[in-house]
């Protein structure tokens, strides 16, 4: 664990307090040792892990926190939520969000950087394809951090690709990199993600042997591996992570081609497989699954006493920090109509006005750890990539060119959630785009992708049933840290 520290420690140290991209070294002696072994590579790797599932990156902010409350899915009395929530960047506490943020993601980045400088000196440490996934992990990494920094803090490619976008950082030195254009940041994301895809051809979740599950299912093998480094591919960005990351950023770009044959490939392996109703409803609370966590293609682990005990104070306790009231939830579940039957209404909800006699507030569920001695039927984890989000994307990648495909794939999904009337025909692609857009602010209710859906598609923000927001990159668009704008001229 030592040789782990030294990694992180290096990324945090060698961010200058003025420029966070500008690297500054200061010891090769513990690097050089880290990257002597295949051990070594093995935890440095799983250092960037741990920093990207911390608090400042996936296990909150990018998870849980700010991106989520842009998406008004919450009632708010605090100050700085209501100030996010109506698109104002400008107050001291979301400022400091945003630097937590970016200040990470460039630490984490840079942590990928020096993993990747040195991969390549000596492959011979190497064993059993050990080379090829950490290289083909790291890269992926890198490449997701980077398109969400591309998603937060600069505009869409429908509505910006020429304009400034982001440093995509792929070298460590004392210089920064500069700014790339939307369209260019977009390229280098899709450049490092299919290099990765290539390298991680034989990645063990790839065999017919690997079974997602629940950890203790006895038809499950995510465990089975006595190379610990092997084991839970799903918590690391595997192929298929990769294979959606694609479809993600290709749909990002308008490129509908790509975008679903990278969904579909997912899609047609089957080894993700929608979450039965009777573990999501199972009355043994130590054997429900609350996140449908085997259609889980990637996802960060977060069983840490700090996440546990962040999630409970932001969402389950009875007077948690983001709550939405009761009428709040049943206008985005649409209770009046096919959302009636929504598995993800009736779960995922609880009522305390009615359960406790407290105030009308709808609680999250998501996220509910037992508690101890009880256990769970599977580790905490924040979603890096859903099976519904390629159904999506397949959907809407697929609607020009054949509507019927594209209505197959929006009402398989809805089926899995519980909602068996079928939607057989709509009006148009914008009538689709909105029955899409309507039922993936359900499905990531909790999780802060649709904010990045309403930006992507440069729509209006549902706010209420009556109410909506215009799209313009005053609100899309986040500000750079101060000191980013304050220190570089590019």
């Amino acid at each position: 664990m030592k040789k782990l520290i030294v990694i992180l420690s290096l990324g945090v140290s060698m961010i200058s307090c003025k420029k966070f991209l500008d690297i500054k070294p200061q010891t090769q002696v513990d690097r050089d040792e880290l990257f002597n072994s295949q051990q070594g590579f093995r935890e440095a790797l799983n250092g960037i892990y741990t920093l990207c599932a911390g608090q400042s990156l996936y296990g909150g902010q990018l998870t849980y926190n700010m991106l989520d409350v842009l998406g008004q899915n919450y009632t708010f009395s605090d100050v700085t939520n209501q100030e996010i929530a109506n698109f104002k960047y400008t107050g001291g506490a979301v400022k400091g969000m945003v630097n937590d943020v970016w200040g990470n993601a460039y630490k984490a980045i840079a942590n990928c950087n020096y993993l990747l400088q040195a991969i390549d000196k000596d492959t011979t440490i190497f064993s059993d394809g050990n080379y090829r996934l950490i290289k083909g992990e790291t890269l992926a990494l890198r490449a997701y951090i980077h398109f969400d920094m591309l998603r937060m803090f600069a505009p869409s490619f429908v509505n910006g690709a020429t304009l400034k976008g982001i440093p995509y950082v792929t070298r460590v030195g004392t210089t920064s990199t500069p700014f790339s254009p939307v369209n260019a940041s977009i390229d280098s994301v899709l450049k490092d993600l299919t290099t990765a895809k290539t390298l991680l051809q034989n990645d063990p979740i790839k065999k017919a042997a690997y079974i997602v599950g629940y950890p203790g299912d006895d038809a499950a093998s995510e465990l089975d591996n006595a190379d610990l480094f092997m084991q839970n591919r799903r918590q690391r960005l595997n192929y298929y992570a990769v294979c959606g990351e694609l479809a993600r950023v290709y749909l990002y770009r308008n490129d509908y081609t790509n975008a679903l044959a990278n969904a579909e490939e997912v899609i047609a392996t089957q080894k993700f497989p929608f979450t039965k109703q009777a573990d999501f409803f199972q009355t043994d609370i130590q054997k429900r699954d609350r996140i449908f966590y085997k259609e889980l293609i990637g996802c960060w682990y977060t069983e840490t006493t700090s996440i546990i005990e962040s999630l409970q104070a932001r969402f389950t306790k009875q007077n948690p920090d983001y709550s939405a009231t009761t009428n709040q939830v049943n206008d985005i579940y649409e209770i009046g109509t096919s959302g009636a039957d929504d598995w993800r209404l009736k779960q995922w909800f609880l009522n305390t006005a009615s359960t406790t006699g407290g105030p009308d507030r709808a609680v999250l569920q998501k996220y509910y750890r037992n508690a101890s001695p009880l256990s769970n039927i599977h580790p905490l984890v924040a979603p890096a990539i859903r099976l519904s989000e390629l159904y999506y994307i397949a959907a809407e990648a697929s609607f020009d060119k054949n509507p019927q495909r594209a209505l197959n794939y929006y009402n398989t999904l809805r089926a899995a959630r519980g909602i068996g009337n079928q939607v057989n025909n709509v009006a148009g692609k914008s009538a689709f785009i909105d029955l899409l857009i309507k039922d993936a602010r359900k499905e990531f209710y909790g999780e802060s992708q649709i904010f990045f859906m309403y930006k992507r598609l440069h729509h209006a923000v549902y706010i209420n049933a009556t109410n909506s927001k215009q799209p313009s990159n005053s609100i899309f668009v986040l500000p750079l840290p101060d000191d980013e704008n304050a220190y570089r001229n590019n």
